[in-house]
């Protein structure tokens, strides 16, 4: 029998915009090896005694396969992947959970009471299994991400706004990334962009230094890099070149991702989900072994979990880079299977679960793409 091992939670309040009653929330930090039952007490008005027990599985120290739940853009009303999600998180279908921004539509929408609905409302999984998330536009509260902030706490990176960090789990180290300093810059400033930018520039050099160890990198933001939906300003006209490629003086992402080997890219806000055949500056390679030792990033778009409005549109025809899309609703499982594949699976809810796209990516010990590699490419584009 384990012992008992007791933490205590720190109460801190907030306030929603707009709202005078602030939100209660509980902190505390948990190290210990194993999973956890956490016993939550509370009174009502009339002294009554309210007693709730959760048990989380915490992930295992030295973890070399795992399944990832990862979607974007997943609100309370139309959220139409959340029972499958909950139903498979608390099957243990997956290890935990990336959800890469616009959460519950929106966490501050009625003073917060639409944020506290959705955490209740996803409360029987993410009690279960880890939760982590990135912010999109949605969490964007003409306040500085107040619910976002507040509602949550990531790894800390020196930040304080949870809005980009990393981790190593296993053989893959996960960054996430805040499009959303691009996107609010006029409203903001830009100076976040510039702290992120150099905190990702000395991430990803130390992360390749420790490929040996952690050979994947596997990276999550809001706003896509691609995608091939009709009328997307987000990825053909300026608000997406300024993401990938920087302007006025800003710096852009993707040069850093190129230059750094990033292996995987998962991003949201369009309402769709799209697989991308290895890309780097509009350039594409495809072929039949394509996805074996990549000499690009290969890009998921994964934005189909269920936001309050309709999906997106496809253009008539893909983009070059397109491999497989979809408007159906659902979400994406990556499996880490060890030290040299990764397997995805498109997860449809129109077609009961069915996986409507899968695909492996693999590479051999020490594999990392390179410009070489690229410009000897015979199918590169």
């Amino acid at each position: 029998m384990k012992s008992p091992f007791l933490f205590i939670s720190v109460l801190f309040t907030f306030t929603s915009p707009g709202f005078c009653a602030p939100e209660q929330v509980h902190l505390a930090f948990y190290t210990g090896p194993w999973d956890i039952s956490v016993s939550w007490i509370t009174f009502d008005t009339d002294y009554k005694i309210e007693n709730r027990l959760f048990n989380f599985r915490t992930l295992p120290a030295n973890l070399n396969s795992y399944k990832v739940c990862v979607f974007g853009d997943l609100g309370v009303y139309n959220g139409r992947s959340t029972q499958s999600i909950i139903k498979n998180g608390i099957a243990g279908k997956f290890d935990f959970i990336v959800h890469i921004g616009d959460l519950a539509y929106d966490l501050h929408t009625n003073h917060g009471k639409l944020g506290d609905q959705y955490m209740n409302l996803l409360e029987p999984v993410i009690s279960k299994i880890p939760y982590m998330v990135i912010a999109g536009n949605h969490e964007n509260d003409n306040a500085n991400f107040t619910n976002f902030k507040n509602r949550f706490v990531m790894p800390p990176t020196g930040s304080d706004d949870n809005q980009f960090y990393s981790i190593d789990i296993g053989p893959v180290h996960w960054v996430g990334l805040s499009t959303e300093y691009y996107g609010f810059e006029a409203q903001y400033g830009n100076s976040s962009i510039f702290t992120q930018y150099n905190w990702l520039t000395k991430n990803l050099k130390e992360a390749n230094e420790n490929r040996a160890q952690v050979p994947w990198i596997a990276l999550f933001q809001h706003r896509p890099f691609y995608c091939s939906v009709e009328l997307a300003a987000d990825c053909t006209l300026y608000e997406n070149v300024i993401l990938r490629h920087g302007a006025l003086g800003l710096p852009g992402l993707e040069a850093e991702y190129i230059k750094n080997s990033v292996d995987i890219g998962f991003a949201g806000h369009i309402h769709a989900y799209e697989r991308m055949w290895p890309v780097a500056d509009l350039k594409y390679y495809k072929g039949p072994n394509a996805y074996h030792n990549p000499v690009a990033p290969v890009y998921f778009l994964t934005g189909s979990a269920g936001c309050h409005s309709s999906g997106m549109k496809f253009s008539p025809l893909p983009m070059p880079w397109s491999a497989h899309r979809s408007d159906d609703y659902g979400y994406t499982v990556m499996t880490v299977a060890n030290q040299t594949h990764i397997h995805f699976e498109q997860i449809s809810i129109d077609k009961n679960e069915a996986v409507i796209d899968e695909v492996w990516v693999s590479k051999d010990v020490g594999h990392r793409h390179s410009e070489e590699m690229r410009i000897d490419g015979e199918k590169f584009y």
